[in-house]
């Protein structure tokens, strides 16, 4: 990504996020084709290990650049922002006139973000943040009129599933930091999110029902995050409800005032990044498949994994480091013990 941040950079060097910038994608118009074209996930067998997707990962970067060069040389208007520190990167949505929105080039971009979060192995953690006043408004309206097309529809809508599955699909926890709106779209991606961190000022709704276009894929990720019966109710009346309302409902991991909203975030991900990177995806995988089974398949599938978590180096540093009395020296990958 060297050589398109450098021409990026070139295009539009008043634009910083803290001081770096490090992540470029260009406002799209309605007309426009999506700009990555390999749909990548990743995929688990039963013993909870990562299939191989680099090849998909090289692929899609490759697009990605060919394409995104070329809309920067002519529009420059950047909509996500990035910046590492310590194993943690932020990716910061920076389109307040539309609100945030989930358009299109928006989620090619944070596709290809959570595609390189999740390989990156000096990433521990990423949180998605935002400037201005909503969290996300959800879909760009202007996107999904009958002028755009069938075609071009179902492109966005398929974009917006890949991006939510990956969320939850990468080995790196991804937490969210809300502050103002997260509507439709935008409160399916607080939802699908590991980890939420929300403003005692945040609202959350899915008011697709309002203007017509019911919020069934918000519903998704909303009817695993929520008891049924709020989901429904924040489906059928597209009602905000508060950040504290949404906590107890589980759509939001802690509450705090708007000040803390930042330090409260850095705290929780500060703590992931002391972990193994490894036995954080071990876990965070196992998670995730095991409650989409009954208990039984989820008890027998969850011994299997704490059985291989035991055979990896990080699994044995810190069962010793914690017998020792010492901290854990962690490898971050899933090398398996040395044979005596």
């Amino acid at each position: 990504m060297a050589s398109l941040r450098r021409t990026l950079t070139a295009v539009s060097p008043a634009v910083l996020f803290h001081k770096h910038t490090v992540c470029r994608a260009i406002q799209q118009q309605a007309d426009m084709p999506a700009r990555v074209h390999c749909a990548t996930r990743y995929l688990m067998n039963s013993s909870n290990r990562r299939l191989s997707y680099s090849t998909q990962v090289n692929l899609s970067k490759s697009l990605f650049r060919r394409t995104l060069t070329t809309q920067a040389q002519a529009e420059g208007a950047p909509l996500v922002l990035r910046r590492d520190e310590g194993g943690i990167r932020w990716l910061k949505f920076n389109n307040e006139r539309k609100r945030n929105a989930l358009s299109l080039a928006m989620l090619d971009c944070l596709k290809q973000e959570l595609m390189e979060g999740g390989e990156d192995e000096k990433v521990r953690v990423l949180i998605l943040t935002s400037e201005g006043p909503a969290f996300s408004s959800g879909h760009d309206l202007s996107e999904l009129t009958s002028a755009t097309g069938h075609e071009y529809h179902k492109k966005v809508f398929r974009r917006c599933t890949e991006v939510m599955t990956l969320v939850q699909d990468i080995p790196v926890p991804v937490m969210a930091e809300v502050r103002g709106l997260a509507t439709a779209a935008g409160c399916q991606l607080v939802a699908s999110c590991d980890v939420a961190i929300a403003a005692e000022t945040a609202r959350f709704a899915t008011p697709g029902v309002n203007i017509g276009l019911f919020c069934s894929t918000p519903g998704v990720a909303l009817a695993r995050a929520v008891p049924r019966k709020v989901a429904m109710e924040m489906l059928l009346t597209g009602f905000p409800i508060s950040a504290s309302e949404a906590f107890r409902a589980g759509l939001v991991s802690k509450v705090v005032p708007e000040d803390k909203v930042e330090e409260e975030t850095l705290k929780i991900a500060r703590k992931i990044c002391d972990t193994s990177r490894s036995v954080t995806a071990i876990g965070k995988a196992c998670f995730y498949n095991q409650i989409m089974w009954d208990r039984n398949t989820a008890y027998r599938h969850a011994e299997d994994v704490m059985v291989s978590n035991l055979q990896i180096k990080d699994g044995q540093e810190g069962i010793g480091a914690f017998l020792q009395k010492r901290h854990p020296v962690w490898t971050h990958n899933e090398d398996p013990v040395d044979k005596e």
